[in-house]
């Protein structure tokens, strides 16, 4: 059970964050009230954000949590950077 496959979240874990962020946020509003209520929901939120976020990503084909920016940096070394290393 791997969380990240090919660059993104694995299907399974963007549906348990975008319900654990839904249930986080109703149980907050429902159970807490003042302070709590409101960082309950916030954190809720913030869950079921990351959730849907990595969902767009996967349906756009991008790779959000990938290291391929690693190559692209590596790429723009001069033979100057290369031997300083």
């Amino acid at each position: 059970m791997k969380i990240i496959e090919n660059g993104n979240f694995s299907s399974w874990f963007r549906i348990l964050l975008w319900a654990a962020g839904i249930t986080i946020s109703v149980a907050s509003y429902r159970l807490l009230s003042g302070m709590s209520m409101f960082v309950g929901v916030t954190v809720g939120m913030i869950v079921l954000a990351t959730g849907t976020y990595a969902e767009r990503a996967n349906l756009l084909r991008l790779k959000p949590f990938d290291n391929s920016y690693k190559k692209a940096r590596d790429s723009y070394k001069t033979k100057d950077d290369k031997q300083d290393e």
